[in-house]
């Protein structure tokens, strides 16, 4: 018996329908991790790339085309709620303000500001001993 040939398991799902919806479910769970959803395993933190996000999804929108008319009733159902689901959760990130950006981008201002006034005060007459003074304090 070869190896790819039709077996159905005990829910009357054959092989090739099995390792279809394994397959989406790869790209999902990657899509997913890339959409900052699900912790990258390898990493073990929670990550987000919307660029890499878009381009899964739109590998997942490209199977579904060029398998137009050769799925099964569950596999269409299943690739549409998966594109759906993805596409949502899209949508929702990228109208979402990168938040570590923000705190970073809110810590390097303040390091500045307080490097200027810092240096502006050691430019006045008798700025660096007042500026030794309130370190002290």
């Amino acid at each position: 018996m070869n190896e790819m040939e039709d077996i159905t398991d005990n829910d009357g799902n054959s092989n090739e329908e099995f390792l279809f919806h394994q397959l989406l479910a790869m790209f999902q769970a990657l899509a997913l991790q890339q959409l900052g959803k699900l912790m990258n395993p390898i990493t073990g933190k929670v990550e987000r790339d919307l660029q890499q996000a878009k381009i899964t999804i739109d590998m997942i929108s490209m199977l579904q085309k060029k398998t137009k008319g050769n799925l099964a009733d569950r596999e269409k159902m299943m690739i549409d709620n998966i594109l759906l689901e993805l596409r949502m959760n899209y949508v929702d990130e990228s109208n979402r303000p990168d938040d570590d950006a923000e705190i970073d981008s809110e810590d390097d201002n303040s390091k500045v500001d307080k490097e200027d006034t810092a240096s502006q005060k050691e430019d006045q007459p008798g700025g660096k001993e007042r500026v030794d003074k309130k370190q002290e304090e």
